[in-house]
Protein backbone atom coordinates (compact mmCIF):
# COMPACT_ATOMS: atom_id res chain seq x y z
CA UNK A 1 0.00 0.00 0.00
CA UNK A 2 1.28 3.07 -0.66
CA UNK A 3 2.01 5.68 2.14
CA UNK A 4 0.57 9.36 2.30
CA UNK A 5 3.53 11.41 1.39
CA UNK A 6 5.22 13.68 3.66
CA UNK A 7 7.02 16.79 2.16
CA UNK A 8 10.28 16.91 3.78
CA UNK A 9 11.29 20.37 2.76
CA UNK A 10 8.31 23.22 2.97
CA UNK A 11 8.07 26.69 4.25
CA UNK A 12 6.06 29.44 5.84
CA UNK A 13 6.08 32.96 4.52
CA UNK A 14 7.24 35.11 7.24
CA UNK A 15 4.39 37.36 8.49
CA UNK A 16 4.88 40.97 9.02
CA UNK A 17 4.48 41.00 12.51
CA UNK A 18 7.31 38.15 12.52
CA UNK A 19 10.06 39.56 13.83
CA UNK A 20 8.69 43.02 15.10
CA UNK A 21 6.77 41.57 17.42
CA UNK A 22 8.70 38.22 18.70
CA UNK A 23 12.18 39.86 18.68
CA UNK A 24 14.20 41.24 22.16
CA UNK A 25 12.47 44.58 22.58
CA UNK A 26 16.76 46.47 21.96
CA UNK A 27 16.36 44.55 18.29
CA UNK A 28 13.19 46.44 17.63
CA UNK A 29 13.58 48.94 15.89
CA UNK A 30 15.86 47.23 13.59
CA UNK A 31 13.87 44.13 13.01
CA UNK A 32 13.52 43.11 9.46
CA UNK A 33 9.77 44.64 8.23
CA UNK A 34 7.54 44.29 5.15
CA UNK A 35 7.20 47.42 3.55
CA UNK A 36 5.21 48.17 -0.01
CA UNK A 37 8.27 49.02 -2.12
CA UNK A 38 7.73 50.45 -5.40
CA UNK A 39 8.07 48.14 -8.33
CA UNK A 40 8.34 45.49 -6.14
CA UNK A 41 5.18 45.35 -4.10
CA UNK A 42 5.14 43.66 -0.46
CA UNK A 43 9.12 43.54 0.15
CA UNK A 44 10.75 42.43 3.48
CA UNK A 45 13.34 45.24 4.21
CA UNK A 46 16.56 44.47 6.17
CA UNK A 47 18.73 46.55 7.62
CA UNK A 48 22.65 45.48 6.57
CA UNK A 49 21.40 43.72 3.27
CA UNK A 50 21.67 45.05 0.29
CA UNK A 51 19.29 42.63 -1.40
CA UNK A 52 15.48 43.16 -0.61
CA UNK A 53 13.49 40.64 -0.70
CA UNK A 54 9.81 40.91 -2.88
CA UNK A 55 7.36 38.49 -1.52
CA UNK A 56 5.68 37.72 -4.87
CA UNK A 57 7.85 33.98 -6.19
CA UNK A 58 8.10 32.86 -2.19
CA UNK A 59 4.61 32.65 -2.49
CA UNK A 60 3.93 31.58 -5.92
CA UNK A 61 2.98 27.78 -5.64
CA UNK A 62 0.36 26.72 -8.01
CA UNK A 63 0.72 29.79 -10.61
CA UNK A 64 1.60 29.08 -14.17
CA UNK A 65 4.79 29.99 -15.07
CA UNK A 66 4.10 32.97 -17.69
CA UNK A 67 2.60 34.61 -14.58
CA UNK A 68 5.42 34.13 -12.36
CA UNK A 69 7.54 37.58 -11.04
CA UNK A 70 9.86 38.44 -8.55
CA UNK A 71 7.95 41.48 -7.67
CA UNK A 72 4.32 43.04 -7.74
CA UNK A 73 2.42 40.81 -5.03
CA UNK A 74 0.77 42.65 -2.18
CA UNK A 75 0.93 40.54 1.35
CA UNK A 76 -2.91 39.71 0.73
CA UNK A 77 -2.21 38.62 -2.55
CA UNK A 78 0.00 35.80 -0.88
CA UNK A 79 -1.18 32.59 0.33
CA UNK A 80 -2.17 32.37 4.10
CA UNK A 81 -1.73 28.88 4.75
CA UNK A 82 2.24 30.48 5.04
CA UNK A 83 1.79 32.21 7.61
CA UNK A 84 -1.98 30.87 9.51
CA UNK A 85 -1.58 27.49 10.71
CA UNK A 86 -5.47 27.66 10.54
CA UNK A 87 -5.22 27.46 6.77
CA UNK A 88 -2.67 24.87 6.50
CA UNK A 89 -3.95 21.83 6.59
CA UNK A 90 -6.33 22.04 4.02
CA UNK A 91 -3.60 22.84 1.60
CA UNK A 92 -1.33 19.81 2.63
CA UNK A 93 -5.41 17.92 2.09
CA UNK A 94 -5.51 19.52 -1.49
CA UNK A 95 -2.00 18.30 -2.55
CA UNK A 96 -2.39 14.88 -0.63
CA UNK A 97 0.55 15.48 2.06
CA UNK A 98 0.35 13.97 5.21
CA UNK A 99 2.39 16.41 6.60
CA UNK A 100 5.45 18.77 6.22
CA UNK A 101 8.46 19.87 7.47
CA UNK A 102 9.03 23.08 7.61
CA UNK A 103 11.23 25.80 6.55
CA UNK A 104 11.73 29.54 6.71
CA UNK A 105 12.01 31.63 3.84
CA UNK A 106 12.97 35.44 4.62
CA UNK A 107 15.23 33.16 7.35
CA UNK A 108 17.08 31.84 4.45
CA UNK A 109 18.12 35.48 3.12
CA UNK A 110 18.98 36.08 6.70
CA UNK A 111 21.48 33.27 7.06
CA UNK A 112 23.67 35.42 4.92
CA UNK A 113 23.38 38.64 6.81
CA UNK A 114 27.30 39.88 7.97
CA UNK A 115 26.05 40.78 11.91
CA UNK A 116 26.08 37.96 13.63
CA UNK A 117 24.39 39.19 16.80
CA UNK A 118 21.83 41.05 14.76
CA UNK A 119 21.19 37.43 13.07
CA UNK A 120 20.91 35.56 16.54
CA UNK A 121 18.13 38.05 17.46
CA UNK A 122 16.11 37.42 14.38
CA UNK A 123 16.30 33.91 14.26
CA UNK A 124 15.75 33.76 18.36
CA UNK A 125 12.41 35.30 17.26
CA UNK A 126 11.89 33.69 14.29
CA UNK A 127 11.79 30.17 16.37
CA UNK A 128 9.26 31.76 19.01
CA UNK A 129 6.83 32.68 16.36
CA UNK A 130 7.15 29.10 14.49
CA UNK A 131 6.98 27.37 17.76
CA UNK A 132 3.34 29.25 17.93
CA UNK A 133 2.48 28.82 14.38
CA UNK A 134 3.11 24.51 14.38
CA UNK A 135 1.41 24.64 18.04
CA UNK A 136 -1.51 24.47 15.47
CA UNK A 137 -1.22 20.91 15.05
CA UNK A 138 2.60 19.85 15.76
CA UNK A 139 1.81 16.34 14.13
CA UNK A 140 1.57 17.44 10.57
CA UNK A 141 3.54 20.90 11.12
CA UNK A 142 6.60 20.10 11.62
CA UNK A 143 9.21 22.94 12.08
CA UNK A 144 12.93 23.65 11.73
CA UNK A 145 14.46 25.76 14.14
CA UNK A 146 17.53 28.40 13.36
CA UNK A 147 20.54 28.45 15.02
CA UNK A 148 23.46 30.85 14.37
CA UNK A 149 26.39 29.57 15.49
CA UNK A 150 28.43 32.32 16.79
CA UNK A 151 30.98 29.78 18.29
CA UNK A 152 30.37 26.35 19.71
CA UNK A 153 29.75 26.93 23.12
CA UNK A 154 27.19 29.03 22.40
CA UNK A 155 25.93 26.80 19.42
CA UNK A 156 25.51 23.66 21.93
CA UNK A 157 23.26 25.73 24.25
CA UNK A 158 20.94 27.04 20.98
CA UNK A 159 20.73 23.22 20.41
CA UNK A 160 19.46 22.75 24.14
CA UNK A 161 16.82 25.31 23.68
CA UNK A 162 15.83 24.26 20.56
CA UNK A 163 14.99 20.87 21.71
CA UNK A 164 13.52 22.15 24.53
CA UNK A 165 11.08 24.00 22.60
CA UNK A 166 9.79 20.67 20.89
CA UNK A 167 11.60 20.89 17.81
CA UNK A 168 12.83 17.97 15.94
CA UNK A 169 15.60 19.64 13.95
CA UNK A 170 18.51 22.51 13.06
CA UNK A 171 18.01 24.54 10.33
CA UNK A 172 22.15 25.36 10.58
CA UNK A 173 23.02 29.18 9.01
CA UNK A 174 25.47 28.04 5.94
CA UNK A 175 29.07 29.94 7.01
CA UNK A 176 29.27 30.04 10.72
CA UNK A 177 31.02 33.07 12.40
CA UNK A 178 34.55 32.13 13.03
CA UNK A 179 36.42 29.21 11.58
CA UNK A 180 34.34 27.10 9.58
CA UNK A 181 32.74 23.95 10.10
CA UNK A 182 35.61 21.54 9.20
CA UNK A 183 37.58 22.69 11.89
CA UNK A 184 37.24 20.39 15.05
CA UNK A 185 35.86 23.37 17.33
CA UNK A 186 32.44 22.70 16.16
CA UNK A 187 32.71 19.39 17.80
CA UNK A 188 31.05 19.87 20.59
CA UNK A 189 28.19 21.04 18.36
CA UNK A 190 28.45 18.14 16.39
CA UNK A 191 28.39 15.49 19.32
CA UNK A 192 25.46 17.46 21.30
CA UNK A 193 23.71 17.23 17.74
CA UNK A 194 23.85 13.44 18.05
CA UNK A 195 23.23 13.52 21.74
CA UNK A 196 19.67 15.43 21.33
CA UNK A 197 18.55 13.08 18.20
CA UNK A 198 18.52 16.82 16.17
CA UNK A 199 18.79 16.53 12.68
CA UNK A 200 21.17 19.11 10.87
CA UNK A 201 20.39 20.83 7.71
CA UNK A 202 21.92 22.83 5.61
CA UNK A 203 19.64 24.77 3.21
CA UNK A 204 20.04 25.83 -0.44
CA UNK A 205 20.67 29.89 -0.12
CA UNK A 206 21.86 30.03 3.02
CA UNK A 207 25.79 30.36 1.76
CA UNK A 208 27.88 33.28 0.70
CA UNK A 209 29.00 31.35 -2.22
CA UNK A 210 25.31 30.69 -3.03
CA UNK A 211 23.41 33.69 -1.98
CA UNK A 212 20.61 35.16 -4.44
CA UNK A 213 23.35 38.05 -4.64
CA UNK A 214 26.60 36.03 -5.11
CA UNK A 215 24.91 34.10 -7.84
CA UNK A 216 23.34 36.93 -9.73
CA UNK A 217 26.40 38.97 -9.86
CA UNK A 218 28.65 36.08 -10.34
CA UNK A 219 27.19 33.72 -13.29
CA UNK A 220 28.05 34.01 -16.58
CA UNK A 221 25.31 34.20 -19.35
CA UNK A 222 21.44 35.28 -19.29
CA UNK A 223 20.00 35.12 -16.04
CA UNK A 224 18.39 31.98 -15.45
CA UNK A 225 22.05 30.41 -15.83
CA UNK A 226 21.93 31.42 -12.14
CA UNK A 227 19.13 28.85 -11.18
CA UNK A 228 21.83 26.35 -12.26
CA UNK A 229 23.84 27.26 -9.66
CA UNK A 230 21.80 27.38 -6.45
CA UNK A 231 22.97 23.78 -5.31
CA UNK A 232 26.78 24.17 -5.40
CA UNK A 233 26.63 25.92 -1.71
CA UNK A 234 25.03 22.67 -0.07
CA UNK A 235 27.51 20.88 -2.24
CA UNK A 236 30.67 22.66 -0.83
CA UNK A 237 29.51 22.04 2.62
CA UNK A 238 29.09 18.41 2.42
CA UNK A 239 32.15 17.71 0.81
CA UNK A 240 33.72 19.81 3.32
CA UNK A 241 32.34 17.51 6.44
CA UNK A 242 33.03 14.71 4.60
CA UNK A 243 36.75 15.24 3.39
CA UNK A 244 37.54 16.99 7.20
CA UNK A 245 36.86 13.60 8.96
CA UNK A 246 33.56 15.07 10.84
CA UNK A 247 31.89 11.47 10.54
CA UNK A 248 34.61 9.81 11.46
CA UNK A 249 34.64 11.74 14.55
CA UNK A 250 31.13 11.34 14.99
CA UNK A 251 29.59 8.32 12.49
CA UNK A 252 25.93 8.98 14.34
CA UNK A 253 25.82 12.65 13.07
CA UNK A 254 22.70 13.09 10.46
CA UNK A 255 22.74 15.92 7.66
CA UNK A 256 20.09 16.72 5.68
CA UNK A 257 20.72 18.37 1.95
CA UNK A 258 17.75 20.26 1.92
CA UNK A 259 16.60 21.51 -1.70
CA UNK A 260 19.24 21.18 -3.49
CA UNK A 261 17.88 18.33 -5.32
CA UNK A 262 19.45 14.47 -5.65
CA UNK A 263 19.68 13.59 -9.38
CA UNK A 264 23.21 14.73 -9.27
CA UNK A 265 24.38 12.57 -5.79
CA UNK A 266 25.75 9.01 -7.95
CA UNK A 267 28.23 11.37 -9.54
CA UNK A 268 29.31 13.28 -6.80
CA UNK A 269 30.22 10.29 -4.70
CA UNK A 270 32.12 8.59 -7.29
CA UNK A 271 33.93 12.39 -7.78
CA UNK A 272 34.58 12.19 -4.43
CA UNK A 273 36.50 8.61 -4.17
CA UNK A 274 38.33 9.61 -7.48
CA UNK A 275 39.59 12.85 -6.10
CA UNK A 276 40.31 11.11 -2.90
CA UNK A 277 42.13 7.79 -4.72
CA UNK A 278 44.03 9.87 -6.97
CA UNK A 279 44.97 13.19 -5.39
CA UNK A 280 44.56 13.10 -1.87
CA UNK A 281 48.19 13.11 -1.19
CA UNK A 282 49.28 16.35 -3.34
CA UNK A 283 45.99 18.23 -2.00
CA UNK A 284 46.68 17.09 1.50
CA UNK A 285 43.69 15.50 2.05
CA UNK A 286 43.30 13.82 5.96
CA UNK A 287 43.12 10.34 5.94
CA UNK A 288 39.92 9.44 6.25
CA UNK A 289 38.73 5.59 7.79
CA UNK A 290 36.33 4.81 4.75
CA UNK A 291 36.01 6.17 1.22
CA UNK A 292 33.82 9.41 0.76
CA UNK A 293 31.10 7.86 -0.99
CA UNK A 294 30.77 6.01 1.95
CA UNK A 295 30.09 8.41 4.60
CA UNK A 296 27.79 10.64 1.98
CA UNK A 297 25.67 7.34 2.01
CA UNK A 298 25.12 7.07 5.41
CA UNK A 299 25.27 10.28 6.80
CA UNK A 300 23.57 12.48 4.65
CA UNK A 301 19.97 12.57 3.36
CA UNK A 302 19.01 14.96 0.49
CA UNK A 303 15.62 16.26 0.02
CA UNK A 304 13.91 17.02 -3.84
CA UNK A 305 11.45 17.97 -5.73
CA UNK A 306 10.69 18.06 -9.47
CA UNK A 307 14.12 15.70 -9.49
CA UNK A 308 12.65 12.91 -12.29
CA UNK A 309 16.79 11.67 -12.31
CA UNK A 310 16.89 10.81 -8.61
CA UNK A 311 13.67 8.18 -9.24
CA UNK A 312 15.47 6.87 -11.76
CA UNK A 313 19.08 6.48 -10.00
CA UNK A 314 17.69 5.07 -6.34
CA UNK A 315 19.91 1.98 -7.06
CA UNK A 316 23.19 4.25 -7.42
CA UNK A 317 22.57 5.44 -3.82
CA UNK A 318 21.12 4.70 -0.10
CA UNK A 319 17.63 4.87 -1.23
CA UNK A 320 16.98 5.03 3.11
CA UNK A 321 18.62 8.63 2.69
CA UNK A 322 16.02 10.53 -0.29
CA UNK A 323 13.33 12.33 0.97
CA UNK A 324 10.42 14.04 -1.47
CA UNK A 325 9.34 17.41 -0.50
CA UNK A 326 6.71 19.76 -2.19
CA UNK A 327 8.71 23.41 -1.69
CA UNK A 328 5.13 24.77 -0.58
CA UNK A 329 4.43 27.41 -0.91
CA UNK A 330 7.28 28.93 -3.12
CA UNK A 331 7.78 29.35 -6.67
CA UNK A 332 9.51 25.61 -7.53
CA UNK A 333 7.11 23.39 -5.66
CA UNK A 334 4.70 20.82 -7.13
CA UNK A 335 1.50 22.02 -5.16
CA UNK A 336 -1.15 21.34 -5.96
CA UNK A 337 0.24 18.95 -8.64
CA UNK A 338 2.37 16.89 -6.35
CA UNK A 339 0.33 13.05 -7.05
CA UNK A 340 0.38 13.92 -10.31
CA UNK A 341 4.48 14.45 -10.61
CA UNK A 342 4.87 11.38 -8.05
CA UNK A 343 2.71 9.13 -10.13
CA UNK A 344 5.16 10.06 -13.17
CA UNK A 345 8.47 10.07 -11.70
CA UNK A 346 7.94 7.30 -9.17
CA UNK A 347 5.95 4.87 -11.88
CA UNK A 348 9.29 2.39 -12.06
CA UNK A 349 10.21 2.32 -8.09
CA UNK A 350 8.68 -0.65 -6.52
CA UNK A 351 6.41 0.11 -3.68
CA UNK A 352 8.95 0.10 -0.60
CA UNK A 353 10.95 2.09 -2.75
CA UNK A 354 7.92 4.89 -3.34
CA UNK A 355 7.39 4.73 0.38
CA UNK A 356 10.83 4.99 1.65
CA UNK A 357 11.25 8.33 -0.40
CA UNK A 358 7.88 9.86 0.14
CA UNK A 359 6.79 8.99 3.98
CA UNK A 360 9.28 6.04 5.26
CA UNK A 361 12.85 8.18 5.56
CA UNK A 362 11.57 11.38 6.92
CA UNK A 363 9.13 9.86 9.50
CA UNK A 364 12.14 7.75 11.16
CA UNK A 365 14.30 10.48 10.58
CA UNK A 366 12.17 13.00 12.80
CA UNK A 367 10.90 10.48 14.81
CA UNK A 368 6.82 11.84 13.81
CA UNK A 369 4.03 10.82 15.80
CA UNK A 370 1.97 11.23 12.39
CA UNK A 371 -1.75 12.33 12.59
CA UNK A 372 -3.10 9.94 10.22
CA UNK A 373 -6.51 8.49 9.48
CA UNK A 374 -5.14 4.77 10.20
CA UNK A 375 -2.87 6.28 13.61
CA UNK A 376 -6.69 7.96 14.77
CA UNK A 377 -7.93 4.57 14.51
CA UNK A 378 -5.62 2.84 16.27
CA UNK A 379 -5.47 5.69 18.75
CA UNK A 380 -9.28 5.29 19.65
Amino acid sequence: MLKTPISADSHITEPPNCYVDYIDPKWRERAPRIQEVEGFGATFVIEGLQDKIPMALIAAAGKDPKELRMSGASFDDLWRSGWDPKFRLADQDKDGVGAEIIYPSVGMMLCNHPDYDFKKACFDAYNRWLQEYCGENPKRLVGMAQTTMRNPAEGVEELKTIKEMGFKGVMMTGIPQGPDYDDPVWDPVWRAAVELELPLSFHILTSKTDSVGSIQSGTRGPKINTFMSIIRGNQDIIGMLIFSGVFDRHPDLKVVCVEADAGWVPHYMYRMDHAYKRHRYWMKAPPLDRMPSDYFRDNIYTTFQDDYIAFQTVDMVNVNRLMWASDFPHSDSTWPWSQDVLAEQTKNLTEHQRNRICHDNVAELYQLELDTPAARMAAE
